[in-house]
């Protein structure tokens, strides 16, 4: 299993590079992700979207698909792209620590 460091604290992560325990996300923890990916500084806008995943994930056990992003997280499609390049629903939920949603590939 692939770990991550951040600070003093190593993270398992799963098969896809996520983290394996949702419980060890923190704000710190998604800002290392999202500089990973490439993203250097999270606006109000990704934690809207980041915020969203995780509410939905806590609900429902599931992080949301990109339909479902683009529907009701108030952020549209162009924007997602332009938050999270190549990927957004993925990307999102990995700086989210989430699972990958079920619909990406």
């Amino acid at each position: 299993m692939e770990t991550l460091t951040i600070g003093t604290k190593t993270l398992a992560l799963d098969a896809d590079g996520n983290l394996a325990n949702v419980n060890d996300w923190t704000e710190d923890v998604a800002r290392e992700l999202a500089v990973q990916e490439g993203i250097p500084t999270l606006t109000p806008q990704h934690w809207t979207v980041i915020n969203f995943m995780r509410q939905v994930f806590t609900k429902e056990g599931d992080a949301p698909s990109i339909r479902r992003l683009t529907k009701e997280s108030g952020v549209d499609t162009k924007t997602l792209y332009q938050l999270f390049p190549k990927g957004p629903a993925k990307k999102a939920a990995r700086i989210a620590g989430l699972p990958k949603p079920k619909g990406c590939i």
